[in-house]
Order: C-alpha cells, then sequence, then structure tokens
C-alpha cells in the first residue's frame, strides 16, 4: 500500500511536482480516506493537482459530507465540471444532503437532461429504490439479435459504467428479464435476445425500502437489480455497490441504536463534541426514565430487604444476568431479521425456542451458583438464587425476543428496541421474579 500522504504548505510551489508524484503512486481509496483528515486547502490543493478522471474517481469515493467540504474548497468551474461528470445517483445523494439553497443553485447550472434525471430522482421518497437507482443504463429489444445488441452497445454515444447486466423490454419498456454482456458476447450472432432472458428475474419497484432492495442484491448475488414504476416499466437500475452503501449505512444505523445511541450520519472524526453528546444524550434520558422503574420496585420490597439483609448482596448479580440474557436474545432476533432470515409470523417458533435456550442457560447457571450460595449464606438463600437465576433467563431470553418482533410489526425500527432497553425492562421485572420467589421460599422471615 502506498505510503500515507504528509500535509505540505500549499506555498511550496516548488515542491508540486514531487506531490504530484506522490499522488499519483497513491490508490484512490487511500486519497479518499486521507483527504479528509487535511484541512481545507490541503485538500483543494492536492484535488486540483489530479487528472480529471482520477479527481471524479476519488471523489465519489468520499463520504457526501467530506464532499461538500471539498466543493468548498474548490474554484466553481471545478465543482461544475465535476456535477456534470458524476453519475445521475451519485449526484443525487450529494444534492439530498446539501443545504437546500446551495443545492438548488448548483441544480440550477446542469445542463437541461441533467437537472432533469436529478430532479426526478430527487422526487421519489428518501429511502426508497427510485431514489438510490440510476437511470443510466443500456437497455435492449427482445426482437435484438445477439449480434444487433452488440452493435448497439459499441456505437453507444455515452455508455454508461455498468454494463454487465442488460435489461430487455418489449416495444412499451415493460421490463421481460436481463441478459449478461458474458452471455450475449458468447451467443450465436443471429440467437434472439429474449432466448438469453436469464430464468430467474428480480426486479423492484421505485416505492421499494432501500434496505430490502440492497438485501436482495446481496442474497440473490446480483451485479444489478431492475427498478420498474407501477405500471412495469424500466425506469432504472441499482447497482452493487450502491447496495454495499447502503447495507453498510442501516448496519452502521443498527449497531449505534444497539448501544443506545443515535446514528450520526457522518463520519466520526467530522462530527463535533455537541453533535456527538446530541446522539447519546435522548437515548440516556430514555435510560435512566425506565431504569427509574427498578428503584420503584426497591422502594416496594424495602422491608424484605430490612428483614433479610442478605437478599441485597445478589441484586446487582441478578438483574446484571436478566439484563444481559435479553440482550443477547434482542441482538441475535434483530440481526436475524436485518438479514432476512425471521419475521413477525416466526414469533411463536422464535420465543419457545429462545424460552428454552433461557431455561439451558439458567439450569446451568443455577446448578453453579445454587450450591456456592447455599455453602456461604443458608441453603435457603441459595434455593432462591438457584430458582430466580432459571426463571430470570428464561423470561428474559423470551422478552428479548419477542420486543423486537413487535416493535417490527407497529412499525418500529427493530433496533430502536436496543440492548440497553431490554436489559432495562429486564432489571425491574428481574427484581419481581427475585423478591416473588424470596417470599415463596422465606415466607413469614422475610415479610417480619
Amino acid at each position: 500500500m502506498a505510503q500515507i500522504i504528509q500535509p505540505i504548505s500549499p506555498a511550496a510551489v516548488d515542491e508540486l511536482a514531487a506531490l504530484r508524484l506522490e499522488l499519483a503512486d497513491t490508490s484512490t481509496v487511500v486519497l479518499a480516506e486521507e483527504l479528509p483528515r487535511m484541512d481545507l486547502a490541503e485538500q483543494a490543493l492536492r484535488f486540483r493537482l489530479l487528472p480529471k478522471d482520477r479527481a471524479l474517481a476519488v471523489f465519489e469515493e468520499l463520504d457526501t459530507v467530506h464532499q461538500q467540504e471539498l466543493i468548498d474548497g474548490l474554484k466553481t468551474d471545478t465543482v461544475r465540471e465535476l456535477l456534470d461528470s458524476m453519475e445521475a445517483d451519485d449526484r443525487a445523494k450529494l444534492f439530498d444532503e446539501m443545504p437546500a439553497k446551495v443545492a438548488t443553485r448548483f441544480q440550477s447550472q446542469l445542463n437541461a437532461a441533467d437537472r432533469r434525471i436529478t430532479a426526478q430522482l430527487l422526487g421519489y421518497e428518501p429511502e426508497s429504490a427510485g431514489r438510490i437507482m440510476t437511470p443510466d443504463y443500456v437497455s435492449l429489444r427482445a426482437s435484438m439479435s445477439a449480434a444487433a445488441a452488440i452493435e448497439r452497445i459499441r456505437h453507444l454515444r455515452e455508455r454508461p459504467r455498468n454494463i454487465d447486466v442488460l435489461p430487455v423490454t418489449d416495444g412499451h419498456r415493460k421490463l421481460l428479464g436481463t441478459v449478461t454482456l458474458a452471455d450475449l458476447v458468447s451467443a450465436d450472432p443471429d440467437l434472439p435476445v429474449s432466448d438469453l432472458i436469464a430464468d430467474e428475474h428480480y426486479q423492484v419497484s421505485t416505492d421499494t425500502d432501500q434496505e430490502e432492495a440492497a438485501r436482495l442484491i446481496q442474497e440473490a448475488n446480483l451485479i444489478a437489480l431492475s427498478v420498474v414504476d407501477h405500471e412495469d416499466r424500466l425506469v432504472g437500475l441499482i447497482t452493487w455497490d450502491d447496495a454495499m452503501e447502503i447495507l453498510e449505512a442501516e448496519d452502521t444505523e443498527d449497531a449505534a441504536r444497539a448501544g443506545a445511541a443515535e446514528p450520526l450520519e457522518r463520519p466520526y472524526l467530522s462530527a463535533g463534541v455537541f453533535m456527538l453528546a446530541r446522539s447519546r444524550a435522548v437515548w440516556l434520558l430514555i435510560l435512566a426514565v425506565s431504569a427509574s422503574l427498578t428503584v420503584t420496585v426497591l422502594n416496594y420490597y424495602e422491608a424484605y430487604l430490612a428483614n433479610v439483609t442478605v437478599l441485597a448482596v445478589f441484586i446487582s448479580l441478578l438483574t446484571g444476568t436478566g439484563g444481559n440474557s435479553g440482550s443477547q436474545a434482542s441482538v441475535t432476533i434483530i440481526r436475524a431479521m436485518a438479514v432476512g432470515e425471521v419475521r413477525f409470523s416466526d414469533a411463536f417458533r422464535i420465543t419457545w425456542r429462545e424460552s428454552r435456550v433461557g431455561f439451558l442457560l439458567g439450569s446451568m447457571l443455577a446448578a453453579v451458583g445454587g450450591p456456592v450460595v447455599g455453602f456461604v449464606y443458608g441453603w435457603d438463600i441459595g434455593l432462591i438464587i438457584a430458582v430466580t437465576l432459571l426463571v430470570i433467563c428464561t423470561w428474559s431470553t423470551f422478552v428479548g425476543s419477542l420486543l423486537p418482533l413487535l416493535a417490527k410489526k407497529v412499525g418500529i425500527d427493530p433496533a430502536l428496541v436496543s440492548a440497553p432497553m431490554v436489559s432495562t425492562l429486564c432489571d425491574a421485572t428481574g427484581l419481581l421474579i427475585y423478591f416473588s420467589v424470596a417470599a415463596l421460599v422465606l415466607g413469614p422471615a422475610l415479610t417480619g
């Protein structure tokens, strides 16, 4: 891998030739990683030294936040050239992240065709397949011969970057399927394109959720996925690289919420201290309020603790165990839902399976913890701890597996029912279980 670029002063004009050589030896990916680490003047200097095609490749590798920052440091003519050269979907994504006034100004500077296509993409619902598709594609007529199709591709004035998958339509633009460029090139020249259409065909509509479309590309190992309107007319393609970016963003969002925070929606080093605090503050407040349930339960059973003080020793152990087992089940189910392995119709099978898992884990912990506690604190206390561990683990895994499914059913992102939320809920209910078991075992001795 090329060496990391060390920032230099823009005033060092005599070093520009050496800097050009250094940039030429540095990969596009490394450049895209290093530019945002420099100040704006350094970014602009290096970017202007890149050849036009290389500059576009680096620019498209940057996050939209860093693209906006770089635009601020470039001359208007350079920005216009970049926007004109960008893919329509990438340009729409950049405009979508810009302040409205700035986006409108840049959009007005595009030529009529690019302006129309960009406005069309921005007109689709956010996070829909239509919003992220590329309208730049090569479609073929089913009645064409393989030779005619290749000739059409060869003589295109502007060839899209991705022509590995070619949609096939009828005379009314209705999608019939796709053919691959490899099959087209290797086929008999006189063979109709309709005979080369793949046996399995996948498509989504413009209002399909973008994560669902991206997951389909991943699961079906597609290079590109056709997007159609409500009349099954072809309007665009979603390419695999865009699908991977969507999945990365969705996984980042789920990971943030699983850790009780909101996604930053920008690279970490570009987020200020207040933005980082804001992304976590709401969740901390919610969890603090929900944790008050635990305080309420402890206050209710204050007499029990006063009469048998040894019970207080095991509160953190039992609530922690319940919260951890619930979180484990929750994270497992949220991930399984994200990749399409389970759905709400599987709720009974999932909760039954997880309850049995919790029972086995609780039995294991009870078999270890009960005798140890009984030997030190007395066998009645040991029995309480053993039974509580068994019941808490079973209950917590049941709750942890059910809540994400219910959230999805009512239209809430399952990641919102994150591990900290499940853990807090299991803490409070775990205390209820603990003191209920204690009351059954100790009876009058507990109530005084």
